[in-house]
C-alpha cells in the first residue's frame, strides 16, 4: 500500500467537511473491495475516512409497511435481525449468503451498493423492491442509483446513509454463485407488490438492471409461464464462467425456479 492519513469521525458533517479538504480522499465502509484494491496498488487515496464510528449509519427499524436499514448495517447484522425476518424473510436470506463469514460481518450493505460491482447480490435486491436511498443531501429512487460497473449517481461527497425499502406481499432472489466467490454469474431477484411484479438481475451484465419484458409478463399472470430469453445477447456478459446464451437461459431458469417456489 502507498501511505495515506486515516480519519474516524463520528458525524456525517465531520465525515464531509473531511472529505471537502483532503486531495484524493475515499469513504471507507465495509473496506472488502476498497482495501483490496488498495493492496494491489490500483488505487491510491489520500485520505481514508472510516464511517464505522458514526452510529446513526447502525440502525434497523419499521414503520408501518417500510424497513430503514442503515447504511452501515453489515450482512451478517441484516442476516440476524428479527424485523427482515419478519418482515422480509427472503431479504435475510440473501444477505447470510454473501461471500464468507468474514465478508459478511465486516462488508455492508451501503458499501456494497455505493460500490456498484454488477455481480454483487445487494443491488439486484434494491432495483426489484420499492427503495429509496436516503444520503447526507437527498433521496435517490432505486432504478436511478446504478449508472454502469463500478459507477453511480452518487456524487463525490455524498454519503449513503440508509436504505428504505417498503415491504412487498412477495420476494425472493437466487444466484447461481461462482463457486470460488460466491458472487452471481447471474443472480434473480423477484418482487411483487399487488399488481406489479419487478424482476431484477445482477451479474449477467455491465450493471445490475429491470428485466423489463418479465417484469410485465408476471405483473400480468404470476405463474411459470414466462416469455424466455427476452434480454438481447449483445445486452449480457460473455467471459470465462458464462457466455451470453448460457447467462441468459439462466436468468430464464433462475425466474421460473422463483415462481415455482413461491
Amino acid at each position: 500500500m502507498y501511505n495515506f492519513n486515516f480519519h474516524s469521525p463520528s458525524t456525517i458533517d465531520e465525515a464531509v467537511n473531511i472529505y471537502n479538504g483532503s486531495e484524493e480522499p475515499k469513504f471507507l465502509a465495509g473496506g472488502m473491495t476498497l482495501l483490496a484494491s488498495m493492496k494491489q496498488r490500483l488505487i491510491a487515496p489520500s485520505d481514508l475516512i472510516d464511517l464505522r464510528n458514526i452510529k446513526d449509519l447502525s440502525d434497523i427499524s419499521s414503520h408501518e409497511n417500510h424497513i430503514t436499514i442503515g447504511s452501515l448495517c453489515t450482512h451478517s447484522e441484516i442476516s440476524n435481525n428479527i424485523i427482515i425476518n419478519n418482515k422480509i424473510k427472503n431479504l435475510a436470506k440473501l444477505a447470510s449468503g454473501i461471500g464468507d463469514p468474514a465478508v459478511r460481518n465486516m462488508g455492508t450493505i451501503g458499501g456494497s451498493i455505493a460500490n456498484s460491482d454488477p455481480a454483487a447480490d445487494w443491488p439486484a435486491a434494491i432495483l426489484a423492491l420499492k427503495t429509496n436511498i436516503k444520503t447526507n443531501n437527498r433521496t435517490i429512487l432505486n432504478q436511478d442509483l446504478f449508472i454502469g460497473m463500478f459507477e453511480t449517481s452518487l456524487e463525490e461527497n455524498e454519503i449513503i446513509t440508509s436504505i428504505e425499502i417498503q415491504v412487498p406481499d412477495f420476494f425472493n432472489y437466487i444466484k447461481f454463485p461462482n463457486p470460488a466467490s460466491r458472487y452471481a454469474i447471474v443472480g434473480v431477484a423477484i418482487a411483487k407488490y399487488r399488481n406489479e411484479v419487478f424482476v431484477s438481475v445482477s451479474g449477467a451484465s455491465h450493471k445490475p438492471f429491470i428485466a423489463q419484458a418479465l417484469s410485465e409478463s408476471l405483473s400480468k399472470n404470476f405463474s411459470s409461464n414466462i416469455p424466455l430469453n427476452t434480454i438481447p445477447l449483445d445486452e449480457l456478459n460473455e467471459d470465462i464462467h458464462a457466455s451470453a446464451k448460457y447467462r441468459s437461459n439462466l436468468i430464464d431458469i433462475l425466474t421460473t425456479k422463483i415462481i415455482n417456489n413461491n
